[in-house]
């Protein structure tokens, strides 16, 4: 392991002034941090250390909804009684992901910037653009299994590993961030980035930012929804692809949807036509299949992948049925719906 630095700031201003020395990371649970610099895909020169910030409270907003601090552990999110009650989409992801031990670790900052489960990406001896840009992509003809099958690039197929972001994705959450040039607001549709040709940018955060909350608006989604996520074992596993649903409806018709896919991109997948296609309809299989041919328009798979665009598609129709029934996929029930 390389040498480095270590600082724990007690202040924002503090913390964002040790950010900005080349090399520097800032840690919190690093779950996913460690394991890099073990592997040496990272190799900081200093960590700072935010956990002695004031960012691991959940608040209520003055317009209903809630701020989960960046520092807030991923179980306290899941089990908080405020989550569960009116945003149970996203207690259903948190769950779905890592292990318990892991969610008592890591933190909302460091989900959102967790970064891509690429073998190649983690295996120093292959060229990856990702780690070092220009050197090429080894999963474009490799072993590419759990690899992107929309938003790709000439230059990277791999994907965001998170669960927790495609249902923030789905709930519209916004990101809050602050750095030397101030304080920001980032909607999550343009937190994280397409890889285009420079897939060693995740997310759209500036040198020296830092998360300091996710915001959730006001609109819970908290009876018609369903978080879907499949995977090659049932615990402890990356979804090849995975589904967040939110739907309001108005008896027996659809009045708005939210639709999120995971493990198939770069960042979580939405496209808003689908959305809109729903409107106004009743659901069926029908309607839900339309749905789900545009959620995969353009989806392009490599020689190993290509089972997901039939998986995906079956798998958003059977997502939109359950939060349509009410009758939702929850985490800790593994029982088919």
């Amino acid at each position: 392991m390389n040498r480095f630095s270590y600082a724990r700031p007690d202040t924002l201003t503090a913390a964002i002034q040790a950010l900005a020395h080349p090399g520097a990371r800032a840690i919190a649970g690093g779950t996913n941090l460690i394991d890099l610099m073990k592997y040496s895909v990272e190799v900081p020169s200093q960590l700072v250390d935010i956990t002695h910030l004031p960012f691991a409270k959940i608040e209520l907003l003055p317009d209903g909804g809630l701020r989960v601090g960046a520092l807030v552990k991923n179980t306290d999110a899941a089990y908080d009684a405020r989550i569960g009650e009116s945003y149970p989409l996203l207690a259903d992801a948190i769950l779905s992901g890592a292990s318990p031990q892991l969610r008592n670790a890591a933190t909302t900052g460091g989900n959102l910037l967790q970064r891509t489960r690429c073998y190649y990406f983690y295996d120093t001896a292959t060229p990856c653009n990702k780690r070092q840009p220009g050197s090429g992509c080894s999963a474009i003809g490799g072993t590419n299994r759990v690899h992107a099958i929309l938003g790709t690039s000439a230059d990277c197929i791999a994907t965001h590993p998170s669960d927790m972001c495609v249902a923030l994705a789905a709930l519209e959450a916004v990101v809050q961030v602050s750095g030397p040039e101030g304080d920001r607001s980032i909607l999550f549709s343009d937190f994280h980035r397409l890889p285009g040709a420079e897939p060693d940018k995740d997310t759209s955060l500036q040198p020296g930012e830092i998360i300091t909350s996710v915001d959730l608006p006001a609109q819970h989604f908290s009876s018609n929804y369903t978080y879907l996520k499949l995977r090659d074992r049932a615990s402890y596993a990356f979804a090849l692809v995975s589904i967040a649903v939110a739907l309001e409806m108005e008896g027996a018709t659809i009045k708005a949807a939210r639709i999120a896919l995971g493990g198939v991109a770069h960042k979580p997948w939405r496209v808003p036509a689908a959305e809109e296609a729903l409107a106004g309809q009743t659901p069926g299989s029908e309607v839900f299949g339309k749905a789900a041919d545009l959620m995969l328009a353009g989806a392009q798979g490599q020689p190993g992948n290509r089972f997901k665009i039939a998986l995906a598609r079956k798998a958003i129709v059977r997502a939109l049925k359950q939060a349509a029934n009410g009758t939702p996929q929850h985490a800790t029930d593994k029982q088919i719906q």
